[in-house]
Order: structure tokens, then C-alpha cells, then sequence
């Protein structure tokens, strides 16, 4: 591994054109025929649902593959590249929307990763960690160099990704799903970083489901729909509920929970408290009840016990103290697999980390947990007939577009991937679900579809713990709203008992009492 700070001179690229593009797949046609380009000092937005061939199309202008029609031009001349490397070498650069860090290196080694040593052969990452401090400062994406990755929150994570691109210094940067982890401030703070870049050149490609975003940040806009181009039109002359009918293909309403009469308590939590991965207490004191028939939605700042609270419930985290009880049981220390017996499912915050297995096929990621289940057995093996059909019928069920049954599930799109884990976790008809972040990255279709599914598992009288930090959705979708300030839960409210600027409030620290008096 090597290193050294970008090159200081900048490179210029006045514009990028993708002609005629096609990509396949096995049983996939990803792009067809698709024209696309950036401007410098521009930002244009790319548009679509899961699977529109997005990510697709911008992996192929970033050297992650080739396109088997079609051609790219930079200021008129066709390039191809073979590699990532040869992309960044013609000044192009890409922030991914699944992190492409080590887990087990530091911030600053995987910044520094590939990149020569300004003190060749020795390794200069103090000067690699002294420039991520400053970009930090400079633009609002502060971490620790010396932390590493896998001690990092998912927000945490995608600064360093953001830091990574900005430290080489591309004159054409991609940003796919950029702010999906970022708290609204950090939005902010990042939009801010990317007007200044236009302002000296740079032209960006910016991929988001969110269109309030969009039509705040770009300049032009492109739709993709089903690998095709449905159209690009100035920002200023379209309005937000044409884009989605150009995506979906239809209106889409919003959702709304109706009223559901709350049974009996089903989670009850007294006193959690939990350690983080930096050896300080994260969870301090939770207590928390919640009623079958019922969603209770975290909100809070990312980084304030969240993504704990919602392992100690799904057993992948130690408690130190409390309990949690699921019908009156303690399942405080019972295993994951026991938990499960006992009526608990769990929709994981990072979906292709702790949800699903990226070389296994559709089938076997659904059978994860219930491999072994005796209707899919015939003793001591398995009976692939009963578990392809079994297979079929949740993916009908749950909508997932796949190819096949058999087709690994890192070929699917984000949205797709949670629908798959969402069919796995809901067919067994939890009595409690733990959703973290449920419709992270996926679009607005799948966003709906997801949207309705935990309304219906709430009417069927399923206690839902919702952790979110979209707090539209929270609020949209929960009964009730309990906001985290430093691993505790500083107040707790009803749907409508309080407004959007008193619980931003609250998940700044303010007091329950105090925020609902301004």
C-alpha cells in the first residue's frame, strides 16, 4: 500500500458524452441505447426506480465495466477504460452507494490505498491524515483518520467514501445516492461543497431517489426507466410530480397509517444499556414499550445509539444491563435463533452486510434462517423442490424482479434486495419486527411498496420498531415517536402531538418540555 496527496493540478474537462449505450447481463438488458453526458460546472441528475440501470450506466463510465454498445467521449474523443484506474487517470471519479472500504484498515489507509508515497518507499499516511482533517474542516465530512472502518457508523462510512473522492481530485465526480446516511445538516453542509465545485469546474453527476434534493441541487435532469431514457429537461421547467410519473410510470400518493386499535404490550424494554465498537457506552438506560398493533419510530441524528439499540434487540450486540422482554419472556440473552422461534424479525440497517449474502442466488438468501425447517426437509436433507416453490411464490408475492431464482443476489438492485429480505422476515408473521432503515437507497416506488407492507403487518397486529432517519417517514408511519440524544430517550411523542421543528429539536438535545414549548 502507498500513498500521497492528489496531484495539484487540476484537471479540465469540459464535457463527457455517453452515446448509444447498451449493457447486458445474463437475462438482464441494463441500458439500452442510452445517451447521456455532463457539462463542467454543472450538476446533472440521474433519475429512475431500482434497477432503471442507474448505477449501471455510471459504473461503466467509471471503468467497473464495459459497455458492449455504444461509446464515451471526453471533449470529443473516445475513450475506454479497462479499469476504475483508468477512469480516475482521465479525471473521472465515483462515490458508491454500497461503501467500498476495507473494513479492517484505518480511515486514512483506505484513503490512501493505490496511491503513491510522496516519501516513496516509506508510507506517508501522516500526511494522508493530516489532509483528511483538513478536508474535513473544509467540507463539513469530519472523521478520525486513525478509526477504522469497521468501527465506523454507516454515516461515518460514507464521509470517508466522500473524502476518498475528493482527496484525487476528479474534475468529473459521480455521487450515487451521496446523501442516503447523511443528516439534514450534513446534506446541507455537502451542498454547499458541491456549489463551490461547480463554481470551480467541476461537473457532477448526482444519483437520488430524493427529489426534493434534486430539484434543489441540479441543473438538468435524466430519467431512466427499465434500462431506457425516458427523457433529461432543464430543472427549472418541470415540476416534482411529473419526474415521478416519468420514473414509475404512474402517480404515486402517499401513504398514510389508519387508525389500528393497539392490543397488548409485546417489546418491553427496562434499563438497556450496551457498549459501541469504541468501547463507550452507546445505549444508556433505554426504556421502551410498545404495543402489538402499533409503530414506534426512532428518530434522532445518526450516531446517538441507534444502530445499537436495534442489535441488542436482534441479539447481534451484547447488553450490559436491562431487559428485553418479547410477550413477557425474557429474551435478553437468548441466542438469534431462538429469538426468532419466539416471534422476532429483524430487517438490518445495512441489508448487504448484516441481511444478505452477496454471492448466494435469490433461493439461498431466503433460506437463510429456515433452511432447516421440516417442510423443506426430508431429514437430514433438503428438499429443493418444495424450497424453489416456496421460492416462486414469495418472490411473486413481494414483487422482487430478479431473473431467476437462482441468480445471485448482488446482480439485484437495492430495492429489489430488501423486498427479498423483507419477504424472508415477514412470511413468518412476526409478532415483533425491528426495522432499521427499512427504504435506505431504494426508490420511490419501492419505498412505497415497503411503506404499505409495514402498514399492513402493523394491522395485523405485529409491534413495529421503526429506526429511520428520514423523519418524513417516521413521522408518516408511526403511532408514536421516541427521539435518541446520546444513547437515551429524551422524550416521546404522538404522531401529530408535535412538529417537525419540535423534534429536530429534540434529536439536538433539547428537553421534551422545553422543545415543545418554542
Amino acid at each position: 500500500m502507498t500513498s500521497a496527496l492528489p496531484s495539484t493540478t487540476q484537471r479540465r474537462i469540459q464535457h463527457v458524452e455517453m452515446c448509444n449505450i447498451v449493457k447486458r447481463f445474463p437475462g438482464v438488458l441494463a441500458n439500452t441505447q442510452v445517451c447521456f453526458d455532463i457539462k463542467a460546472g454543472e450538476v446533472h441528475a440521474l433519475l429512475g426506480e431500482n434497477g432503471a440501470g442507474k448505477s449501471t450506466l455510471m459504473r461503466q463510465l467509471y471503468g467497473l465495466y464495459r459497455p458492449d454498445e455504444g461509446e464515451i467521449l471526453i471533449d470529443g474523443q473516445p475513450h475506454v477504460f479497462h479499469s476504475p484506474a483508468d477512469a480516475i487517470q482521465a479525471g473521472i471519479g465515483m462515490i458508491h452507494q454500497h461503501f467500498m472500504l476495507i473494513p479492517t484498515l484505518t480511515v486514512t489507509e483506505n484513503v490512501a490505498l493505490g496511491l503513491k508515497s510522496s516519501r516513496a518507499p516509506q508510507l506517508d499516511l501522516d500526511v494522508v491524515a493530516k489532509r483528511i482533517q483538513e478536508l474535513g474542516k473544509s467540507y463539513g465530512l469530519k472523521v478520525d483518520p486513525s478509526a477504522y472502518v469497521w468501527q465506523l457508523s454507516v454515516g461515518e462510512q460514507q464521509r470517508v467514501e466522500i473524502i476518498k473522492a475528493l482527496y484525487r481530485g476528479a474534475a468529473i465526480i459521480i455521487l450515487d445516492e451521496p446523501t442516503a446516511v447523511l443528516t439534514p445538516q450534513e446534506v446541507n453542509d455537502l451542498f454547499v461543497t458541491l456549489k463551490r465545485m461547480v463554481q470551480e469546474g467541476h461537473g457532477l453527476v448526482f444519483i437520488s431517489h430524493k427529489l426534493h434534493e434534486v430539484m434543489a441541487i441540479s441543473d438538468r435532469i435524466t430519467v431512466l426507466r427499465d434500462g431506457a431514457m425516458i427523457g433529461t429537461c432543464q430543472t427549472k421547467d418541470i415540476t416534482r410530480d411529473d419526474l415521478v410519473k416519468m420514473m414509475v410510470g404512474r402517480d404515486v400518493k402517499p401513504l398514510a397509517a389508519q387508525p389500528v386499535k393497539a392490543g397488548d404490550v409485546r417489546l418491553k424494554i427496562n434499563g438497556l444499556r450496551a457498549i459501541g465498537d469504541r468501547d463507550t457506552e452507546m445505549l444508556r438506560g433505554i426504556d421502551l414499550e410498545i404495543q402489538a398493533g402499533e409503530i414506534v419510530g426512532i428518530a434522532g441524528v445518526s450516531g446517538n445509539g441507534q444502530r445499537e439499540l436495534a442489535q441488542c434487540l436482534s441479539g447481534l450486540r451484547k447488553v450490559t444491563a436491562g431487559t428485553i422482554q418479547l410477550d413477557g419472556e425474557d429474551i435478553t440473552q437468548m441466542p438469534l435463533i431462538k429469538r426468532m422461534a419466539a416471534g422476532q424479525a429483524y430487517i438490518p440497517e445495512e441489508r448487504m452486510r448484516d441481511g444478505a449474502i452477496r454471492e448466494f442466488s435469490v433461493q439461498e438468501n431466503l433460506f437463510l434462517r429456515d433452511h432447516a425447517a421440516p417442510q423443506f426437509t426430508h431429514g437430514i436433507f433438503l428438499d429443493f423442490a418444495k424450497m424453489s416453490a416456496h421460492t416462486r411464490e414469495l418472490v411473486k408475492a413481494y414483487s422482487v424482479k430478479t431473473p431467476s431464482i437462482d441468480t445471485p443476489i448482488k446482480n439485484l438492485s437495492g430495492g429489489n434486495i430488501q423486498k427479498l429480505i423483507m419477504a424472508r422476515e415477514l412470511s413468518r408473521q412476526p409478532k415483533v419486527l425491528i426495522a432499521a432503515q427499512p427504504t435506505r437507497g431504494v426508490d420511490i416506488g419501492a419505498t412505497e411498496y415497503i411503506h404499505q407492507r409495514l402498514l399492513e403487518q402493523r394491522a395485523a397486529g405485529t409491534a413495529i420498531l421503526l429506526i429511520s432517519e428520514d423523519l418524513d417517514e417516521t413521522r408518516t408511519l408511526s403511532d408514536r415517536i421516541a427521539v435518541m440524544y446520546e444513547g437515551q430517550i429524551i422524550g416521546i411523542v404522538k404522531r401529530n402531538q408535535a412538529t417537525v421543528e419540535q423534534i429536530g429539536l429534540m434529536m439536538a438535545g433539547i428537553s421534551m418540555e422545553d422543545a415543545m414549548q418554542r
